[in-house]
């Protein structure tokens, strides 16, 4: 499988998450919920995530999993203390480590980053933040299918 993963367009001191990604001073990422929640336990070592800046269409960048933590019903403290440890991979600033402050949290550390020839991306209404796809064309203008969420239920 393949992992489609939209970027927020602020980050730290105001980067954008993907020139963070791309500078090397982000390689590591993170998704949270009250309950599991894609990505959680469905992504794994050695797949390749696709990044995109939300409010675009272009996927520009290319990464492989390097490894993958999984948590449910964490404390409060648990989380503070995960997300701290992490946080020289994660980079968040402040207003992103409110928003992942969560009892399930997924942390995906990824390499061999790279820039890929830009990618025409074609949005469907019922997208999530992070999409699992057979194949990158699945979501590509011209070689898109319609987007069904079989590959993303527990």
């Amino acid at each position: 499988m393949v992992h489609l993963v939209y970027c927020d367009n602020t980050g730290k001191k105001g980067e954008h998450v993907l020139d963070q990604i791309l500078a090397g001073t982000k390689t590591m990422v993170v998704r949270g919920a009250a309950g599991r929640k894609i990505p959680h336990s469905r992504v794994f070592e050695g797949e390749h995530l696709y990044f995109m800046e939300k409010g675009t269409t272009t996927i520009s960048t290319m990464a492989t999993v390097k490894s993958v933590q999984n948590y449910v019903k964490l404390t409060e403290d648990e989380i503070t203390k995960i997300l701290e440890a992490h946080q020289t991979k994660l980079n968040l600033s402040d207003k992103q480590k409110v928003r992942w402050h969560k009892k399930c949290l997924c942390l995906v550390e990824f390499e061999q980053v790279q820039k890929i020839e830009p990618l025409e991306f074609e949005h469907q209404g019922n997208m999530d933040d992070w999409l699992i796809i057979e194949k990158i064309e699945d979501v590509l203008v011209g070689t898109s299918i319609p987007y069904n969420y079989e590959k993303s239920k527990f």
